[in-house]
């Protein structure tokens, strides 16, 4: 079990409690910039953030953590974002899990790709476009975004 962070050590069982309560991504690319750019964002926003840097390590993580959402790259060692998803689908307990792929531009990135709930481009304004990616698939309205 990943040791907890310094916040969730400082302020106790509290915390704990509550961290059980909020909603529940997991944010899988092999960019460590991108994986701690969409986490931060995701955990400025109230949720509790898994991160893998492949499929294999993603679906390491689907065997003790249940998310609410994935977002994931498709261009990734050992098991693309494509294969991902098809074991995402494949599987009853993940099939339904919204799923917001983040992708490059000059990826070759499928626009096709039909299975996912939403796509993004992580480089083009990445923090306007997980906002927006964010409130289509959680059925928000966008609203402010803190510090802006």
């Amino acid at each position: 079990m990943p040791e907890p962070s310094a916040s969730l050590r400082a302020e106790g069982v509290r915390s704990r409690t509550c961290k059980l309560m909020s909603a529940v991504a997991l944010v899988v690319d092999d960019s460590m910039l991108i994986r701690y750019t969409v986490c931060r964002f995701l955990e400025e926003r109230g949720f509790q953030v898994e991160s893998a840097t492949n499929g294999v390590e993603a679906l390491q993580i689907l065997e003790r953590v249940l998310p609410d959402l994935i977002f994931t790259d498709m261009q990734m060692p050992k098991m693309s974002g494509s294969e991902l998803i098809t074991a995402l689908k494949e599987n009853p307990r993940t099939t339904n899990i919204p799923i917001i792929i983040v992708a490059g531009r000059a990826s070759g990135f499928d626009e096709k790709e039909k299975r996912a709930d939403f796509a993004i481009y992580k480089d083009i304004d990445i923090q306007s476009q997980l906002e927006k990616a964010l409130n289509a698939v959680t059925g928000k309205k966008p609203g402010p975004v803190a510090g802006k």
